[in-house]
């Protein structure tokens, strides 16, 4: 049965100490899809979880440019994808290697997630954005 529940942020930090929280949660190789606007907070949330795995989180930026990132950290490495530039088709996923990167992941973070995140094994963690007029960000987690 999947789990509902919003929370509200209204600042970076909070953003940052609900990502550590979450990270906290996960089980290893965990899929964490990360959905919303641009500056919604996704790569906040992600460098909260990436600390809770035990990353460095001046290392998480976000994967724009890259495409992907990958953290290491003692429990195993994390990977960060960006899914906004890659196609519907999956040439591209398949050709940046993510399902081979995920195989020993401790966690696979993506933000906006196409169809071919489905392709990685287990039913992700979905977490969704919305900033509301003042600010406030509302994040619907649903695992």
């Amino acid at each position: 049965m999947i789990q509902r529940r919003a929370i509200s942020t209204r600042s970076e930090e909070e953003t940052l100490r609900l990502g550590r929280e979450l990270g906290g949660t996960l089980d290893p190789g965990a899929v964490v899809e990360l959905r919303g606007p641009l500056g919604a907070g996704k790569t906040v949330l992600a460098r909260g979880i990436a600390a809770a795995l035990g990353c460095d989180p001046v290392q998480v930026a976000s994967p724009s440019f890259a495409l992907v990132h990958e953290y290491d950290s003692p429990e195993g490495t994390v990977i960060h994808v960006d899914g906004y530039r890659l196609s519907e088709s999956g040439r591209e996923w398949e050709e940046l290697g993510i399902e081979e990167l995920a195989e020993n992941a401790r966690a696979v973070l993506i933000e906006w997630p196409r169809v071919d995140s489905l392709r990685l094994p287990g039913r992700p963690m979905v977490i969704e954005f919305s900033i509301d007029d003042d600010g406030t960000r509302t994040i619907e987690i649903s695992d």
